[in-house]
């Protein structure tokens, strides 16, 4: 039987259009890296709009505790990825509390993987890139007892169902936890790859550390720069270079006990106790700090809380933290404990945050430490807390009138370095 010519066009328009198609993502997926016949092994999906859908899970092992991110992005052909969902969970205490009972720790881990379980679709699994990052916390342990937690964590991953890459399980130095914080920021502000937005700076508390990281507005400035806080980094087919600047041992709870006089991993002996300023005068109480208990009172010194607090405070930070040049014409975003401490104070909205000057933290401390000289404070240590703030953004070299931009969230999204870190590594496999 004689197969009509119009058959054949048909067919042949047919093949071609089916080609062309299979050419298309063919080249998309092997620009990525990502070879076509291994599309389902690593789990790509594309949506109806032409969208890549994929997940990265970031574990953040603090100094207060453990935490885990899944972040669900969409991202199409020659675009930046979009994020379009994200689960979090936390549990207490750190990674490091661990540190005499690493076994122990297994618990926990568990725990968080199971929430990755529940949200990355099972057929995603393989090609979903499982990381955990340790902060403060493990930097400040010795480093045998760090890396037998680390040890533990990856040989959990490794019987995990996810994508597991080099270096998947590591300790951040500082830079690297500040590089990370810029990044979520700068992708929440839209201000990457966008030579219409100016990058903004980042300051982080946390637990351990505190980090200051910022993009210099001119090579002149990169220069003057000490070569040792300027980090080149490359993301998404862009290098930038970033000044950055961490102190460990600077956080929150690291300066607490070091105000108080307590030294980090050492219990106190029998019947001491630690004492200070920045407490009022009648109290005394217990605080935990990394599975430690302490005995803590308020000092006697004859003089006002704030002043004796400001003299103890810059006894701490003295030539410790250095003053940074050219910061005072960026804009800055403050997260963590700016936030929390700014919550607490009353300074900001709690759901909304806000903008304020620097010199509103020692207002507020001003004002604290006076109310604590007469009564009892529900928060004990929030004259301590609020006067290190302001001592600690002085010492940095921002002035009293300089406005930061306080944010728990920036689109419905947590301001913390997790987001940055997923990013930067997916990006690094060509997954992104």
């Amino acid at each position: 039987m004689k197969i009509p010519k119009l058959f054949w066009v048909f067919a042949i328009f047919t093949c071609a259009a089916i080609y062309a198609v299979y050419t298309k993502w063919n080249f998309y997926y092997r620009r990525k890296g990502v070879d076509k016949g291994l599309e389902k092994q690593l789990g790509v999906e594309i949506s109806r709009k032409d969208e890549a859908v994929l997940y990265g899970i970031m574990f953040d092992a603090g100094s207060t505790g453990t935490r885990i991110h899944v972040f669900q992005f969409a991202q199409k052909p020659e675009e930046l990825p979009r994020l379009i969902d994200t689960t979090f969970k936390a549990l207490k205490p750190g990674l490091s509390a661990y540190a005499d009972n690493v076994d122990k720790s297994a618990e926990g881990i568990n725990e968080l993987l199971a929430v990755a379980k529940e949200t990355v679709p099972m057929h995603l699994w393989k090609s979903t890139p499982l990381v955990l990052k340790a902060t403060a916390g493990l930097r400040l342990l010795p480093e045998e007892k760090a890396q037998k937690l680390l040890d533990k964590v990856k040989d959990i991953f490794q019987e995990s169902p996810f994508f597991i890459g080099n270096n998947c399980v590591s300790i951040m130095d500082g830079s690297d936890e500040g590089i990370s914080a810029w990044i979520t920021v700068n992708f929440l502000t839209d201000s990457l790859n966008n030579p219409t937005k100016k990058c903004v700076g980042m300051l982080d508390l946390g637990g351990g550390s505190t980090q200051i990281t910022f993009h210099p507005s001119t090579e002149t400035s990169i220069e003057n720069s000490t070569a040792e806080h300027i980090i080149s980094f490359n993301l998404f087919n862009t290098t930038y270079k970033l000044n950055s600047h961490s102190y460990l041992g600077f956080g929150l709870m690291s300066a607490r006990l070091a105000i108080l006089g307590g030294v980090e991993g050492q219990a106190l002996k029998e019947g001491e106790e630690l004492t200070s300023p920045c407490l009022s005068l009648n109290y005394q109480g217990e605080w935990e700090h990394a599975k430690i208990m302490y005995k803590i009172k308020g000092q006697k010194t004859g003089r006002p809380l704030f002043e004796s607090c400001h003299n103890e405070i810059s006894k701490v930070l003295n030539k410790k933290i250095h003053e940074i040049a050219r910061i005072k014409d960026l804009d800055f975003y403050a997260f963590s404990y700016y936030y929390e401490l700014a919550v607490d104070a009353g300074l900001i909205d709690k759901k909304k945050g806000g903008i304020l000057p620097v010199r509103k933290f020692e207002s507020a401390a001003k004002k604290v430490c006076k109310t604590m000289e007469i009564q009892l404070e529900k928060h004990p240590f929030l004259c301590m807390d609020l006067t290190y703030i302001s001592l600690l953004l002085k010492e940095l070299g921002f002035p009293k009138n300089r406005i930061l931009k306080l944010a728990q969230k920036i689109n419905n999204i947590e301001t913390s370095w997790a987001l940055g870190a997923i990013l930067h590594y997916m990006d690094s496999l060509h997954m992104l």
